[in-house]
């Protein structure tokens, strides 16, 4: 018998470790959830770490407002199929309340707004760890995060203030009113998750697979035509084959064109592929700095 583990079950595996440590050393975690592949795939992982019995924590999702309603079908979808408590905080209520302002100008974004409503959903529910999917491949800011990383009781994250991490052992230890992001898939990459995404067979929202849009190119980025979009001098909106590697709001959310309508078809995609999947992402290319920026506001 052959008990060598695949690359896939070692990941897996330490995921799990880190799951299973986050239940352990916090009172009250939460998964961050939006319905994209990465949160679906540590929803998976988190139901293998606590199978037979339910996952013992609830799901938390900042919704922007703005979001594809494919991902809000398939959000809704998925929590009824695994069983699991689904609490949904709105970035409209911070901004009624007067907690978030609007952004002004040709193309806002709600992105940046959801710090507020998170933090806020975080004090009330007196949440001590949010799990994520976040990935230290993704983007250069997200390389320096550790499994468990260290947020201050203004909730922004100091990379120079983050535990280290030797071996497995991980330090969850906190000041009252600091928290803890947890990050299970921090040593994954995009492709490491589309192969496992084939392996266990997840189920994922439509838009990931190609489909005919409508879309905007907005110097570059394919945004997809919508009411949240106002077209600026010279664009127009065109109906193109697309697909989207990653899932956010549809103001900076870009698309590619594509024709990989299977997994075959995205994995062989993604091998080919020599740019990241978050560079059509319009809310990072605000600047330099822009998702490190966000970090120490406090959202991610």
């Amino acid at each position: 018998m052959n008990y060598k583990l695949s690359h896939l079950d070692q990941l897996e595996a330490e995921s799990i470790y880190v799951i299973r440590e986050a239940a352990a050393q916090f009172g009250k975690p939460a998964l961050l959830f939006s319905g994209g592949k990465d949160s679906i795939c540590v929803l998976h992982l988190c139901r293998k770490a606590f199978w037979p019995a339910r996952i013992p924590f609830p799901l938390l999702h900042v919704d922007t407002g703005h979001n594809f309603n494919e991902t809000i079908e398939f959000r809704d979808y998925i929590c009824k199929k695994y069983e699991v408590n689904l609490i949904v905080r709105y970035v409209q209520d911070s901004i009624n309340q007067g907690r978030a302002a609007e952004e002004k100008g040709p193309n806002p974004s709600r992105n940046g707004l959801q710090t507020v409503t998170l933090l806020d959903a975080i004090e009330e529910l007196k949440l001590d760890a949010c799990l994520g999917g976040a990935r230290r491949d993704e983007e250069k800011a997200r390389a320096k995060e550790r499994f468990f990383s260290h947020r201050d009781e203004f909730g922004q994250w100091d990379p120079k203030n983050q535990r280290p991490e030797l071996w497995n052992l991980f330090n969850g230890r906190k000041n009252i009113g600091e928290n803890f992001r947890i990050f299970p898939l921090s040593n994954w990459t995009e492709m490491d998750v589309w192969q496992y995404i084939k392996q266990e067979n997840l189920e994922l929202p439509s838009i990931y697979f190609s489909h005919q849009r409508d879309i905007v190119d907005r110097r570059g980025v394919i945004l997809a035509a919508s009411e949240y979009i106002t077209l600026l001098e010279n664009e127009k909106i065109e109906t193109r084959i697309v697909r989207f590697r990653t899932v956010g709001d549809m103001t900076c959310t870009g698309a590619v064109f594509s024709e990989a309508s299977n997994l075959d078809d995205i994995i062989a995609e993604v091998a080919a592929a020599r740019i990241t999947e978050r560079a059509a992402r319009a809310d990072d290319k605000r600047s330099d700095t822009a998702m490190e920026d966000r970090k120490k506001q406090g959202y991610f």
